[in-house]
């Protein structure tokens, strides 16, 4: 099952020419899950290898302009191409009141659309995978989100099936499943008899806005991949604190007491190049990077390998970013805003 994330704007609260405003989409097989439509997202998917895909569920983090005000666009061109398919969205209290606000400026829509309002501790269920609700420190009603997989069964022990004269087909699906099985002599063999320790599943974790905060390192606690803001730098942390903001150090402390595999920053301010974020991050969190829009970050299951940024990876066909992969912290020379 593939799981990446695929950062479609990456700026703080003001877009440059190279970094959009915040949008981040987490694609696991078929499920497309969008956090955050700032402005200008629909036109970053269409830039994008992904392309405009019938969304159906987006994911707000909190409520300031910078990360929602693309959503009135992208409903209306939903609805210009006809589209049919429900949509909800989903974000903390208050909800409700800005999508009446927003439906003045859309209006009518060809498709329905709902809306959910979350509070930290909400969890939803989805097919292999759950999405559990944090809280965060922004100083307005926010939340940060944790996709957590289900975990998986152990590995099957095919010289130990066979010992037991377990016939190759059906019976070994069903161990597999977890379903004991009774062979044709009579005996029963369980799924312990033949599956290796359980194996848990993948995480990521998405804060949106926030300043460092116990409760971010308890959603973060062992994830292969934490996507953390730092909008500031180490300099400006007095004015982090005011605004309810990180520091780049501050967000790889974070990733530090956390164990995260990964640490992804975003939302990075036009005060900053890339490098000079990085760099401040490193020092305390060495696997750190600090993505451009339309990277990608690739999520292996941990038997296969550690998270990876991939450069450019939603720009380029799928071939091409199977033979660029790598992981790079960003080197001191990478001057990109």
């Amino acid at each position: 099952m593939e799981l990446d994330v695929v950062f479609l704007g990456t700026s703080g609260s003001m877009p440059t020419a190279k970094r959009a405003l915040s949008a981040t989409l987490v694609r696991r097989g078929g499920d497309r899950l969008l956090f955050d439509c700032a402005e200008g997202t629909q036109r970053q998917l269409l830039r994008s290898d992904v392309g405009l895909v019938e969304l159906e569920e987006i994911f707000l983090t909190h409520h300031h302009a910078d990360h929602y005000l693309g959503l009135p666009g992208m409903l209306k061109t939903f609805a210009l191409r006809g589209r049919e398919i429900p949509l909800t969205i989903y974000g903390p209290r208050g909800l409700n009141d800005l999508f009446g606000t927003l439906k003045r400026i859309f209006g009518r829509l060809t498709y329905s659309v709902s809306t959910v309002e979350l509070e930290p501790g909400a969890r939803l269920e989805r097919d292999g995978y759950r999405l559990d609700c944090f809280a965060v420190d922004h100083g307005v009603t926010a939340i940060g989100y944790r996709l957590v997989e289900d975990g998986r069964p152990g590995r099957f022990d095919v010289e130990g099936a066979d010992r037991l004269g377990v016939p190759a087909g059906r019976e070994r699906g069903q161990l597999q499943r977890g379903e004991s099985v009774t062979l044709a002599d009579g005996r029963v063999v369980t799924p312990a008899d033949v599956l290796g320790e359980p194996r848990a599943g993948r995480t990521v974790v998405l804060t949106g806005d926030t300043g460092p905060a116990a409760s971010v390192v308890d959603a973060a606690a062992g994830a292969e991949l934490l996507v953390h803001e730092a909008t500031f730098l180490v300099d400006e942390r007095d004015r982090a604190r005011e605004t309810g903001h990180s520091t780049a150090g501050e967000a790889a402390l974070v990733a530090r007491e956390a164990g995260v595999k990964l640490l992804a920053l975003t939302h990075v301010s036009t005060r900053y190049f890339g490098h000079q974020v990085v760099e401040e991050a490193t020092q305390l969190f060495p696997a750190t990077v600090v993505p451009r829009d339309f990277d990608l970050v690739t999520i292996p299951f941990p038997e296969r390998g550690e998270p990876e940024l991939v450069r450019s990876g939603a720009r380029t066909g799928h071939a091409e970013r199977t033979n660029s992969m790598r992981v790079e912290p960003i080197s001191p020379s990478d001057s990109s805003s």
